[in-house]
């Protein structure tokens, strides 16, 4: 865990990360089962890893990363920000009420943070056949501090761009949570 006066990062698994900046919980692409298709985790996730999230950022729709059924764990109040055109699928098969949908460039405000999306260079799709969305990352801002959340992405030449941050939360092309 890496933490600050006001702020701390708790890794629970796979891309799953708990940000928490200027009073914000925020819950990155929660995968919280014991096992989804060959990933298997190898702790149980900390309960206070779910307590008092404000909201939850999906970078892109792989079921590894848009966990139908993590979200439902986590609630039917429980905000969801994702990329632009993944909304019907969350609130149909995950009943989520509340789902902003944003693009690249585009940025929301939670709580005392900022939440902006940030390209990302993954594949988009939800196989087999299933709904298209491009990828994301997020910058998350407050309290004169700075995290970035890549998802799944390659490495792009803007991504020189966003050097300024204090953590980046990066993948690294691994299995298990």
């Amino acid at each position: 865990m890496t933490s600050w006066p006001t702020a701390s990062v708790h890794y629970v698994g796979h891309a799953t990360a708990l940000v928490d900046l200027a009073g914000v919980r925020l819950l990155t692409d929660p995968l919280l089962r014991n096992r989804v298709a060959h990933l298997r985790r190898a702790t149980k996730v900390e309960s206070g890893a779910l307590r008092g999230v404000d909201a939850v950022l999906i970078s892109h729709l792989h079921y590894d990363h848009l966990d139908l059924p993590s979200l439902q764990k986590l609630g039917r109040e429980m905000p969801v920000i994702a990329p632009r055109g993944a909304g019907a699928l969350i609130r149909r098969k995950a009943g989520i009420k509340s789902v902003v949908e944003l693009r690249a460039g585009e940025e929301i405000a939670i709580g005392a943070v900022t939440v902006r999306a940030t390209k990302a260079e993954h594949d988009a799709g939800r196989l087999p056949l299933g709904v298209e969305a491009e990828p994301l990352g997020y910058v998350i801002e407050g309290d004169s501090r700075s995290v970035y959340f890549a998802g799944d992405t390659d490495l792009f030449d803007e991504m020189a761009d966003l050097s300024s941050v204090d953590v980046a939360l990066l993948p690294i092309w691994g299995g298990g949570a």
